[in-house]
């Protein structure tokens, strides 16, 4: 059968050409509606996103430049004002030590005792010998009285009478060698009392009871310190000892000590020893070694805390004029640097490293990085990125101090 000649039913026709078309309508209304609400989804979920949050609010400081003061340390060595090595004048063995490790004696206090027999049998010697020449010297001195009138009558020549009183001037040589030797043997025998030249405290006592002690030996019997006052050595470097001399007026370096400020020892424990000392020394010369020069500090010590051979720091005051300060709170350090965070015009902050000089209080004193005028965010600085931007608030005064005061 040929398929032209077959023919479709023009009602059933119409019918199903209609169901297509609807059943089209419906599709392009499902495909339209999905899309709405996809649409409409992708809406509500913009408007249902949360905002960006608020630049944090921050206290900031403007950075002010102003006199001030910082305190420099320096290492120092402690002296007493008399350390002195007690050593044995004579040998011998050692009878008696009179004191202990570390006691206080006083000036003239015997501490040793060295045999004294053989020194006094020395003394015996040379008295016994000027006894001897000053009996000879009488008898020069007879034998030139006897002489001298028969002279005069030319009994005898005078030739003896010369010769007579050549022996009288050597009998009276003798006499004056024979009390050095007696004198000397007096020292030696005095030399056995070892007694304290000054007053102070004891050291180590190396030496026993029995030990045989010499003048030549290399380690002394003690040693002795007067610590009533110390000195505190330490050393400048070139440009701070110009720097520290510039300070203070006076038209030579004699008159500048004398108008020094009184200076603070900071002991081994960071502790401030009680009392202030006064500079008065200044080496001579620079140490070629180390470019430094050396100065002295005098400190009382009745109570006698400070002892020779302790350390500590002298704490300078040095004053600066027009200096940059920030407070220390309002920095943080990294990798052995010390950085604050600037606010520019936009209100981002920038990282700066700065250069630190010195310490005023609880404020650093700044060399570099940053200048008068710069504002910097003074806390909350633990959490700031660099290029963020914060909403920087203005302290007062009080505020400042209090926020410095908490860190």
């Amino acid at each position: 059968m040929n398929a032209q000649n077959i023919r479709i039913p023009q009602k059933l026709n119409n019918k199903n050409v209609q169901q297509i078309k609807t059943n089209t309508k419906m599709k392009n209304v499902i495909i339209t509606s999905f899309i709405l609400a996809l649409v409409l989804s992708s809406c509500a979920d913009k408007s249902q996103a949360p905002a960006a949050p608020a630049p944090p609010l921050l206290p900031v400081l403007a950075i002010t430049s102003e006199n001030t003061t910082t305190d420099a340390e320096y290492p120092a060595s402690i002296q007493g004002t008399v350390d002195v090595e007690i050593r044995p004048q004579v040998s011998g063995n050692l009878e008696r030590v009179y004191v202990d490790e570390g006691a206080y004696v006083t000036k003239g206090q015997t501490l040793f005792k060295i045999n004294e027999r053989p020194f006094r049998e020395q003394l015996n010697n040379a008295l016994a010998s000027l006894h001897a020449y000053e009996a000879a010297l009488i008898n020069a001195q007879l034998e030139v009285d006897k002489l001298t009138p028969l002279v005069q009558n030319k009994v005898v020549s005078d030739y003896q009478l010369k010769t007579a009183k050549a022996s009288q001037k050597i009998a009276a040589a003798n006499i004056e060698q024979a009390r050095a030797m007696v004198g000397s043997a007096k020292i030696n025998l005095g030399y056995t009392n070892v007694t304290a030249p000054v007053s102070g405290y004891i050291g180590r006592l190396p030496k026993k009871q029995g030990s045989l002690v010499s003048a030549s030996d290399v380690e002394p019997l003690t040693n002795l310190s007067d610590v009533h006052e110390v000195f505190a050595y330490f050393s400048l470097g070139e440009t701070d000892f110009i720097n520290f001399k510039a300070q203070y007026a006076g038209n030579s370096l004699g008159d500048k000590l004398k108008k020094l400020p009184p200076v603070t020892l900071v002991l081994a424990d960071n502790n401030a020893y009680p009392q202030t000392g006064k500079i008065d020394m200044v080496d001579g010369q620079f140490d070629k070694t180390t470019g430094a020069i050396t100065l002295r500090a005098t400190f009382p010590n009745a109570g006698g805390t400070l002892r020779s051979g302790n350390t500590g720091k002298i704490r300078l005051g040095l004053q600066h004029d027009d200096a940059v300060l920030v407070p220390q709170s309002a920095t943080v350090e990294m990798q052995d640097k010390v950085f604050v965070f600037t606010v520019n015009k936009e209100n981002k902050v920038t990282k700066m490293p700065i250069t630190v000089s010195g310490k005023s209080g609880t404020n650093y004193l700044i060399k570099d990085g940053v200048k008068s005028g710069d504002l910097i965010v003074l806390s909350g600085i633990d959490k700031l990125q660099e290029g963020q931007v914060i909403q920087p608030e203005k302290s007062s005064p009080a505020k400042v101090a209090q926020i410095i005061n908490k860190k």
